[in-house]
């Protein structure tokens, strides 16, 4: 469960680094993006990070519940 946990950390602190790199790289001062433009590409991000913790969060759930039938 412990190293569950660490995996999980490190998916996320690579997510947040990538999308971080990845607006520091850019130097277009004019979006040229119809969804960077708009602001609605934070909206996807957003989606898609909650999308994702909820997978990760299922994910270890069935792991604490599988654990717990081999077990018994």
């Amino acid at each position: 469960m412990h190293k569950l946990i660490h995996l999980v950390t490190l998916i996320f602190t690579s997510f947040f680094s990538s999308a971080l790199f990845a607006q520091t790289v850019q130097n277009n001062p004019a979006p040229t993006d119809f969804m960077h433009s708009n602001g609605k590409i934070y909206v996807v991000v957003l989606v898609v990070i909650v999308i994702l913790s909820g997978l990760f969060i299922y994910l270890i759930n069935l792991d604490r519940k599988i654990s717990e039938l081999e077990k018994d």
